[in-house]
């Protein structure tokens, strides 16, 4: 690469600040035949990995396909269920004991840890939650059944109705999830529905 070792030193401290990538002793990794200040091994983190292309949009649409297609539309409503209980029974510790507008706060964590491009807003009759980074983008947009988890989670976790009044899949540009204060329901026997469903419902 005709560089001096400096360089790729001061190359790779950067890298490594970063957080793309992760470095070991050679000796405490059991090199033995070493003297001397051991040598230093980099390799890709899991966040420098991601840097690379990936197809797992591409691979979860046709998991999604297959399981339509070999065990009927049945099961994937029941994955996409047990999905939300998972989602759920995981993010419900976090918000024992909190009122409903430090719940919907605390809900723009619900894709991401301090997620920067989720936003809580007070409106008329509740509150709204716009996400502005879908980060299961290609595959939503392909598949929008996979968002029925995002809607029936949040619904669950408020205790009241949610609905995503503006959707990346309509050109919106975002998602914006509407949260009903003034309609509760029952957390706990909240049947799982499809998004098209919650949507007819509500007329």
């Amino acid at each position: 690469m005709q560089v001096t070792g400096e360089a790729v030193r001061q190359q790779l401290l950067q890298l490594h600040r970063d957080g793309w990538i992760e470095s070991r002793s050679a000796r405490a990794a059991g090199d033995p035949a070493r003297t001397g200040r051991p040598a230093t091994l980099y390799r890709l983190s899991a966040a420098g990995d991601h840097l690379f292309p990936k197809g797992y949009d591409v691979l979860a649409i046709t998991i999604l396909d297959k399981v339509v297609e070999e065990l009927g539309a049945g099961a994937a409503r029941r994955i996409l269920a047990s999905i939300t209980e998972a989602r759920v029974r995981e993010l419900e510790p976090r918000l024992a004991g909190l009122t409903l507008e430090q719940r919907v706060d605390a809900l723009r964590d619900l894709y991401l840890n301090d997620d920067p491009y989720m936003q809580s807003e007070k409106v008329e009759d509740g509150y709204q939650l716009v996400e502005r980074n879908c980060p299961f983008y290609n595959t939503a947009m392909a598949r929008p059944m996979l968002c029925s988890v995002s809607v029936n989670s949040l619904s669950r976790l408020l205790g009241v109705r949610v609905a995503r009044e503006q959707k990346f899949q309509d050109g919106d540009g975002q998602c914006v999830f509407r949260v009903f204060e003034s309609e509760p329901i029952d957390s706990e026997g909240a049947p799982f529905m499809l998004e098209s469903e919650l949507e007819e419902r509500a007329g």
